[in-house]
């Protein structure tokens, strides 16, 4: 059983920066898929990005130029930089883990992680 938890979250001013983490359990963590996703009050979870063990890297269209995703495999940490961040950043977000595998094309699908942390409140608000 893959454990993760998440930390970084606030609140922030529009236009601020936040550094999520998420540390993970687990011998193999530098085999995981691990992504990043979010979830706004009366929303749907939705994909933020992803980092596959092959190092290739994802970002959802909303958040690219302003988030970065990267990971220390010698720390069995994942990290989610966040600048420029905009009222409509503000969502609880979550980091998801798989050791299976996932595909390029599947990786913004929930149902392709098995694992995932409780979640970090990040608030864009003036």
């Amino acid at each position: 059983q893959v454990q993760l938890v998440e930390s970084g979250g606030g609140l922030v001013q529009p236009g601020g920066s936040l550094r999520l983490s998420c540390v993970a359990s687990g011998r193999a963590f530098n085999r995981y898929s691990l992504a990043w996703f979010r979830q706004g009050l009366g929303q749907e979870r939705e994909f933020v990005a992803a980092s596959k063990w092959t190092g290739t890297t994802f970002l959802s269209d909303s958040v690219k130029g302003r988030f970065t995703i990267s990971r220390d495999n010698s720390k069995n940490t994942m990290y989610l930089q966040m600048n420029s961040l905009e009222p409509e950043d503000t969502a609880v977000y979550v980091c998801a883990a798989s050791v299976n595998g996932v595909i390029n094309s599947a990786i913004t699908r929930r149902d392709q992680y098995e694992h995932w942390g409780q979640g970090t409140q990040v608030t864009v608000s003036s």
